[in-house]
């Protein structure tokens, strides 16, 4: 197995925090706007922010040609043609080229450049010490940051129901921290698929990386409904932590998305 040599947890970056941001932030903003009809009891106790994205809604409906600003009249876009006509690309899971490697990831339409976002891994956040031993028996998605941390995403028994249990600890009112869509098979976030993403061969060189991104306190609270990671123990002083997969490279339609599992750190 490649091994990914990491000098210092600093240097582990092949894009900046500030533009792993922006990419989130444009496609969660994008999946609000399609989604606007839903969002009403959310905009309704955020009166200053519901003018803004009615501004972003008109020009968006301008931009699809339609001239009615009415909002029953809205063009609603599936999540994923919401990715491809954002970001330039969608994605599918589906039976991996790997022999025996189960569910992967494919670039099903479009294009991803070198050095974007192209999925996020979803999960429950462990810090260090926090338990997580039932829950990683036999669990191939355990995800390993570089200090520790620990993301668990598997979407099915235990560390499914702890995923929801937390989520819903942490709701506050209309306003949802997190995204539960990633544990069925109608996402919310079509980029929440990172944990299928299957490991790189001989055969298969990696052409994508994992990137791990620490949430801002000031990432706005009406987005935070589509981020698919909640922190196993309640903390509001502490950032919540995401790992997203950046492109090594250009990777065309119908290609497979391929990783590195492990991370050499010095």
């Amino acid at each position: 197995r490649n091994l990914r040599y990491v000098p210092e947890s600093s240097q582990d970056k092949i894009i900046s925090d500030e533009d792993v941001f922006e990419t989130l932030l444009k496609i969660f903003k994008a999946l609000f706007i399609n989604d606007f009809n839903r969002q009403a009891h959310i905009l309704a106790l955020l009166p200053e922010m519901k003018c803004r994205y009615l501004e972003l809604l008109t020009a968006e409906q301008k931009r699809s040609e339609v001239n009615s600003c009415n909002r029953q009249s809205q063009q609603v876009f599936s999540p994923a043609e919401v990715l491809f006509n954002t970001l330039g690309f969608s994605l599918t899971r589906d039976q991996s080229s790997l022999v025996s490697a189960g569910t992967g990831v494919f670039v099903t339409k479009g294009f991803v450049p070198k050095g974007t976002v192209v999925s996020m891994y979803p999960g429950t956040v462990y810090r260090k010490h926090e338990p997580i031993f039932f829950q990683s028996l036999g669990n191939p998605f355990i995800f390993r940051c570089i200090d520790g941390i620990l993301i668990d995403g598997n979407d099915k028994g235990l560390s499914r129901s702890v995923y929801r249990s937390c989520s819903r600890r942490d709701q506050l009112g209309p306003f949802q921290m997190s995204d539960e869509s990633w544990l069925t098979a109608a996402l919310q976030n079509p980029l929440a698929v990172g944990q299928y993403v299957n490991n790189c061969s001989h055969e298969k060189a990696a052409n994508v990386c994992y990137q791990e991104f620490d949430v801002p306190g000031y990432f706005p609270v009406e987005l935070k409904q589509y981020l698919p990671n909640i922190v196993y123990s309640h903390d509001i002083e502490s950032h919540l932590r995401c790992v997203v997969l950046v492109t090594l490279r250009d990777i065309k339609q119908g290609e497979e998305l391929f990783s590195n599992y492990y991370t050499v750190v010095n």
